[in-house]
Parts: structure tokens; sequence; C-alpha cells
């Protein structure tokens, strides 16, 4: 493993609080693996049989209903961990994983993790912590769809794309604009109409780029901060 995976790896919610020897421990029995844009990790429905951390690329959960349509669970970069919580249950994966760029991975077997948990308890710890993130994680999805408007709620993820907390800024849209919409709860065309209404604040949506004037008033408007906003006006 290069010294930009590990580093990478050690940053993740999974392995971040543990001590240094249970993280070489795990580091250690660790698999590379790269996949193509598009292609599936693991179905649903597949034995539960590793954890995953995101070393490049972004990664999407997603569910097929009994109807066929798509439901996103999440959508995973750089040190974002996953299939922790299935790990001691020896069930199956309840979503399906799917490469949505050219991705960069790395994969643990809960075979061995149930090994290293015998040896080294805060390994649980730290997965229950992990796994509470997550659920957090949903709970927030589920809390903006209900309580913000779609205008609000892409404003508040291309807030999340930016590398400053003021002034301008420009960003890359990370996947195409139809899983942006799911990974929002949104169909297509009201993303379409969120990016319109959000001219009047300030950003521009140009193919793949997002040109924001003032990312602090952005996020004032995405989480209704009325305050702020007025304050900015002046």
């Amino acid at each position: 493993m290069d010294k930009k995976t590990e580093a990478i790896a050690r940053e993740s919610l999974f392995l971040s609080s543990l001590p240094e020897t249970s993280v070489s421990m795990i580091l250690s029995n660790t698999t590379d693996q790269c996949f193509k844009q598009g292609e599936t990790i693991f179905l649903q429905g597949d034995p539960a049989d590793n954890i995953y951390i995101v070393i490049e690329g972004w990664v999407k959960l997603y569910r097929i209903a009994p109807n066929g349509a798509e439901a996103i669970v999440g959508v995973f970069t750089a040190g974002h961990s996953f299939g922790e919580a299935l790990a001691l249950r020896h069930e199956v994966y309840p979503v399906a994983a799917e490469a949505v760029t050219d991705s960069h991975v790395i994969s643990m077997p809960t075979s061995v993790l149930t090994g290293l948990i015998e040896s080294d308890p805060e390994i649980a710890i730290s997965m229950l912590a992990s796994t509470f993130q997550h659920l957090h994680s949903i709970v927030l999805q589920l809390e903006q769809i209900k309580a913000f408007s779609g205008a609000q709620r892409v404003a508040e993820f291309l807030v999340g794309l930016c590398p400053v907390s003021e002034g301008a800024c420009t960003v890359t849209l990370p996947y195409d604009k139809s899983l942006i919409a799911g990974r929002l709860g949104m169909k297509p065309e009201s993303l379409s109409r969120a990016f319109a209404k959000l001219r009047k604040q300030g950003v521009t949506v140009r193919q793949n780029h997002a040109a924001i004037s003032d990312v602090e008033g952005l996020h004032a408007f995405a989480t209704g901060d009325e305050e702020l906003r007025l304050r900015k006006s002046v």
C-alpha cells in the first residue's frame, strides 16, 4: 500500500479514532481494488463479505424498489467507508454499490475483521461510531428533503463542495446531474429548475462547473438563516 492510500484510509471515520496498532493490523489485511465508471462493486442481496474505504473517485449506494425505481442511499468519496454495519451479522447487502467515476477502493473481508475484533475490542467501538455517523447522515438527508426546498437542497450540496467558507468560488460537479438529483431526492427536471432559481443567489452553472459569487450567502440561503442573509445584504 502506498503512502497516499494509507494516509487517506487512516483519515476515514472507521479508522481515525483507533490506536496505531489497530490501524496497522486492519490495513495489513486490505486489498486494493480499482473500478471503472459504471462498474458494479456489489449487488443488492450479495453476501456482505467486505468493508470498503474509498481512496479515490465516487461510489454510490442505491436500492432498487419493487417497481424498478432506483433510490440513492448515499454517495461516497475519498476517506469515506461503507459496509461496517453488516460486518458482524453475516447477512446480505441491503443496497448495491457502483462506481460513478473511475474509483480506487480498499476492502477487507468481514471474516478477517471478526478475528481482529476478538483481539482488539476497540475496533468494534469504532465500527459502532462509523455506523452511527452513516445513520445520522441519512436522518439529515430525510430532514433536508422534508424541510427544505429543492433550491435550498442544491445550494447546500454546492456549499459542501466549496473549499472556502466565504467569498467567491468555482466548483466542479463531481458526478452527473441525474445522480445529483437522485442524491437530493429530486427529479432531473426539478434539479434544472433549482439551478435556475439559484441564479438570484449568485450561482451560475455551465456544464459541470458551478460559479458561486458568495459562498457564505449561499449557505445562509440553504439553511434559511434569515439574519445572516439580511446582514449580508446591508
